[in-house]
């Protein structure tokens, strides 16, 4: 099987992967890919294996990230999934290597990313990172941890920024999530799922959406993706929680 780049040249006729079969997601499938048209020009890619399926990697320099991270002259990985029947066929090993072999041949320090100190929802695994020799720099009291895997020796570590170590919004008045157009689920179920359910359960709601990368190293969460808060309080990177359905088993063990 082969891997393919997505560019500006291709990607009108390429899937993203993700929502490419949910209607009701399809305007939010194509901001996606907007946003990914965008962020090409700051070196982004998006690689995927070429078939119909969820098995591919994100990543672009740190610099341009749209993550609340400090890392020069590193790689950061975004997005990475390999699901379903093509898990445990070598396609997550063969994708972080070309991220590796990419980030070497333009002379980086190393790869970094960020993941749930436990496994957290539409978040790469941790412990599958920490076996391919990734280490944990900094974790915060929100239940993230940057992670990094080091090619040279420099005394600019990564770290978090300094708006995300709180692990708190600065909103503390009901539910208030934050979200950007990095995945083609988020605008759907930001702007219905979660509007019908907070206006059901009489929950105050304010959305926050991402738009700029500045505003993205700057946020309270380093999950600029999809990032729910409940009176402050970090509650979940699960988009399924907008869902009616879900909303009461998630925001309950609160």
């Amino acid at each position: 099987m082969e891997y393919i780049s997505l560019t500006k040249d291709n990607i009108d006729s390429e899937h993203i992967c993700c929502a490419f079969s949910d209607k009701k997601c399809s305007a939010s499938y194509e901001l996606k890919k907007q946003w990914l048209t965008g962020e090409f020009d700051n070196g982004y890619v998006f690689q995927r294996l070429d078939e119909r399926a969820k098995v591919f990697i994100e990543y672009g320099p740190s610099e341009k990230a749209w993550v609340p991270v400090t890392a020069p002259n590193y790689m950061m990985i975004g997005c990475f999934w390999v699901s379903g029947k093509y898990k445990r066929n070598g396609h997550g090993k063969a994708l972080l290597q070309e991220a590796i072999e990419a980030a070497k041949s333009q002379g980086k320090d190393g790869l970094v990313t960020v993941v749930g100190t436990k496994k957290f929802h539409f978040m790469s695994d941790t412990k599958w990172f920490l076996r391919q020799g990734f280490e944990i720099r900094e974790s915060i009291p929100s239940g993230f941890s940057l992670i990094s895997m080091e090619f040279n020796e420099t005394s600019n570590r990564p770290h978090f920024n300094d708006c995300v170590k709180g692990g708190e919004s600065p909103e503390k008045t009901g539910c208030v999530v934050y979200f950007s157009n990095r995945c083609p689920y988020s605008e759907y179920h930001v702007k219905k799922s979660l509007v019908e359910s907070c206006e059901k359960r009489g929950i105050p709601l304010k959305v926050i959406k991402i738009e700029t990368m500045e505003q993205a190293q700057s946020a309270p969460t380093p999950a600029t993706i999809f990032s729910l808060f409940l009176n402050g309080k970090f509650v979940t990177t699960d988009i399924s929680v907008c869902m009616d359905s879900r909303f009461d088993k998630i925001i309950g063990k609160q």
